[in-house]
Parts: C-alpha cells; structure tokens; sequence
C-alpha cells in the first residue's frame, strides 16, 4: 500500500519536498490577530511582522481535529500514513497527532522527530527517500526512529535580543552581550534547545559550528542535509557557507538551504544561521 508523508509546518522543509508531503499548519498570534502558518502568513511577512512588533508573537499547537482531517483524507484516499511532527518536549503538537491517529486502527504512525525546523525537515526528506524505496508505512516509522538519533541541529543567533524579549534572558545579559558582539551557538539535544558556547563575532561563531560539526564526527553525505537562516536576508548563511567551504567541497555540488520558519525565528529573531544533518554513521 502507498505511503504518505504528513509533517507539521514547524518542519522548514523545501519546496520540492513541501509538493510530496502534506503539511499540518500551527497557528501564529500577533496579539490579537491570528494566522495560520505557511497559508494566511508566509515567512516573509513574519519577519516583517516579528522585527516591527514590541512583543513576541505566540505559537498554538496543531489540533487533533486538523490531523484527523490530514489523516483521513489520505487514508480516504489509499494511503497509509508516517506523521512526523517535531520534538514533543518542545510543543503538544505530537500529542495531538497520536491522539488523531488512534481513530484509524493502525492505519496511521506518528514518529516523534526529537527535533525541529531543518532537523525535522531533513527527517522527512529522508522518509521520502524510503517511501520511493517502496518500505511498508510501519517500516518507515521505525528506521525513521533509529535515524533520528543520527540528527543533528546547530545553529549561531546574530543577536540577543529576542531571547531577551521571550523571557529566556535578562536585559542585562543581552545588553552585554550587544556590546561584545556576542554570538550564541546552539543546538537541540535529546529533543531540547541546549547552548553549546558564546562566540565574539560572526567569524568565530562560524567557526564554532564548524567545529561543533567535525565533533559530531563529520556528516554523512549520503543522507539530506539542509542549511537555513532566519530573518528576510541570506547574507549571514552565504557568508557562513564560504566560511565552512571546506566541509562541503567535494560532497555536495550545491547547497540547499531553507528559510527558519516561525516558531524557530520567534526565539532565535533575524540573522540566525542554521544547519541540519546526519551524522556519519557506518550502515
């Protein structure tokens, strides 16, 4: 039986991989106005919105009724289902999702990505990969869950202060850091947001992730790799990618690269530089 792939819209998947897969959208608050993400408010006009607004939008969960909806219009139509959703200790939406898939008695196999944005995205990259292989939905899910240990997810901020307007830091830290130039570098670990070091410029803070990247031991280029960048310009990411041309030369004749959707570019605010991969594994 035919496979289908249905993510939520935290997954900063590309376009070519967005026209194989149905996407579950959050929903975005910009006080009291309401958008749904990816249909009534595209990334671009986000950012536009994110760096206008004095305060931080919110995020709401995608609902069980909006997967029962996805699942059983595919399941309608022939279809098995892997749902991919990202980290369930970063939002409900996975909750929601295995709650919606109870109804189609085995039908429907929700995998928690442990990650977000470019990880999640590169996880359903790589379960295209094995639905063309033409694996069975229930295998699907479990390589999907082995594979998703191999993840890996950095990414270096440009500035402190939406952290700072979240609550996540004090004004005072995010003051100083402004005037030291200081670069977070961080990552998600064991589905969590963890800091992995604070660099003084862009070029160290870009050379830290090549160097967090190389303790991974190294990509494993067989599998998708995707970059990304928040905000409504791609000169950090290019300046990053010329930076850690070494990494790449001789594995990947181009990059591809995405933009960090809302949930992601809430916290971390414009200017982020991110990349997703898997790391080197021997099977």
């Amino acid at each position: 039986m035919s496979v289908k792939i249905i993510v939520d819209s935290t997954a900063d998947v590309t376009p070519q991989v967005r026209s194989r897969v149905r996407v579950v959208p959050l929903t975005i608050h910009f006080g009291e106005a309401e958008f749904v993400d990816g249909i009534t408010i595209d990334s671009h006009t986000f950012y536009e919105k994110l760096v206008e607004s004095d305060v931080l939008p919110s995020t709401s969960q995608a609902t069980p009724f909006v997967f029962e909806e996805a699942f059983a219009e595919a399941v309608e139509a022939g279809f098995d289902v892997v749902c991919i959703t990202c980290s369930s200790r970063l939002s409900g939406t996975y909750q929601s999702a295995v709650i919606a898939a109870a109804e189609f008695s085995g039908r429907v196999h929700v995998v928690d990505s442990q990650s977000i944005a470019l990880g999640s995205a590169i996880l359903t990259e790589y379960a295209l990969g094995l639905v063309d292989a033409g694996l069975d939905a229930e295998t699907i899910a479990w390589k999907l869950m082995q594979k998703r240990e191999k993840i890996r997810l950095l990414a270096m901020l440009d500035t402190l202060e939406y952290l700072k307007k979240g609550g996540r830091i004090s004004s005072a830290v995010a003051l100083a850091g402004g005037l030291l130039n200081i670069k977070p570098v961080l990552c998600i670990e064991n589905g969590e947001i963890r800091i992995l070091g604070k660099a003084r410029g862009s070029r160290q803070a870009n050379n830290l992730l090549v160097q967090e990247i190389q303790k991974a031991g190294g990509v494993d280029f067989r599998k998708p790799v995707l970059l990304g960048y928040t905000g409504l310009s791609d000169a950090l990411l290019k300046k990053y990618i010329q930076d850690s041309a070494a990494l790449w030369e001789g594995h990947l004749e181009e990059l591809p690269y995405a933009v960090v959707g809302s949930v992601v570019g809430t916290h971390a605010g414009p200017g982020a530089v991110a990349v997703a991969f898997f790391a080197e594994d021997t099977d």
